[in-house]
């Protein structure tokens, strides 16, 4: 009897526990999920107070011990990216686009990741679709989307990129010289010059273009070119000291100093805070035997760009030349110490 019910009592218990466990199991894993998303919610608050590295020691806790949490992938990506560690990131925010591939920020951040890697053909299609969500021209996504194809050798689509991003039609002289422009600062300049050619075509009065032309003529050391296009641009805007400037530039290649001072003039006239026209009409005084005005152009470029070591350069052989040892050694000591280590 003892014995019977002592079954009796064991049957119910295991009655009892096995209704009650699936509820303990439920409530154990919310609470599980809750802690998970807490941590995750904590990692986010260190990212955006600028603490990536606790975000990411925290993170990669919690993908120890919940790697499925929603939404861990991609705060993770997050987090590499903004310690600028973008291999790390890829894995990361790739995976977040397996899980959500309408996830906005893992798209926009995978593409400046691949971008920055210098992926360029992994990076385009990301980048395209973040700006085809967007109702208005994202400037900097326009730019790097350009740049990446300029990269990837598809230059009517980087003219297509630069054309929106400055909200001028794509087919107009105007985008033509905008890519130009960005062909100049990637190093293209071989480049750069039929595409300023055609925008030159499409109208002869764009503003920048003649003097961009005749940028990349001296460039190549195609000094009358140069000077020719200078002028044309000049003769549309009179007051570009740039163009002054350049021109005055190429005179002084030329050895034609009379004329290379009368245009280095009129750029310090028309700007008078910008110190390369000083820094040449110094040389060109020198030229023209005057070290006493040459020192004075000198002077008033180094209190603009104390640290140009040309300008000291010259400087010094002004004041070898008007007998003033010490500060000639002076300045060619300042010279030796400023010159870049690759001259």
């Amino acid at each position: 009897m003892a014995r019977s019910s002592s079954i009796l009592l064991f049957s119910l218990i295991l009655c009892v526990i096995l209704a009650v466990s699936p509820r303990l199991m439920a409530q154990g894993s919310a609470a599980s999920a809750a802690s998970a998303q807490d941590s995750l919610k904590a990692a986010e608050k260190l990212l955006a107070s600028g603490k990536p590295d606790e975000a990411v020691a925290l993170l990669g806790a919690l993908a120890r011990s919940a790697p499925k949490t929603p939404g861990l992938e991609a705060v993770l990506g997050r987090a590499y990216y903004q310690k600028r560690e973008f291999e790390k990131a890829v894995p990361h925010l790739v995976s977040a686009l397996k899980q959500n591939p309408n996830d906005g920020e893992s798209t926009q951040l995978l593409g400046l990741s691949y971008h920055l890697l210098n992926h360029v053909q992994q990076a385009i299609p990301l980048l395209e679709k973040v700006q085809s969500w967007l109702p208005k021209p994202d400037v900097t996504g326009s730019y790097l989307l350009g740049v990446d194809y300029l990269e990837s050798y598809q230059d009517d689509k980087a003219r297509t990129a630069f054309a929106r991003m400055f909200s001028v039609p794509p087919g107009s002289a105007q985008a033509h010289l905008l890519l130009a422009q960005m062909m100049i600062r990637q190093d293209l300049e071989e480049k750069a010059i039929p595409e300023l050619q055609k925008a030159l075509a499409l109208d002869a009065h764009v503003p920048m273009a003649h003097f961009l032309l005749g940028e990349m003529y001296l460039f190549k050391s195609q000094v009358q070119p140069a000077l020719v296009e200078f002028k044309k641009e000049l003769a549309e805007n009179p007051v570009l000291w740039l163009a002054y400037w350049r021109m005055g530039d190429a005179y002084t290649r030329l050895e034609q100093w009379d004329q290379a001072e009368v245009a280095l003039k009129q750029a310090v006239w028309l700007n008078p805070d910008f110190t390369g026209p000083y820094i040449l009409l110094g040389k060109v005084e020198m030229k023209k035997g005057d070290p006493s005005l040459a020192a004075g152009f000198l002077q008033r470029a180094l209190k603009m760009d104390p640290n140009n070591y040309y300008a000291h350069y010259i400087l010094g052989e002004a004041y070898k030349a008007l007998g003033r040892s010490a500060d000639a050694d002076r300045e060619f000591a300042l010279t030796q110490s400023l010159r870049p280590k690759d001259q």
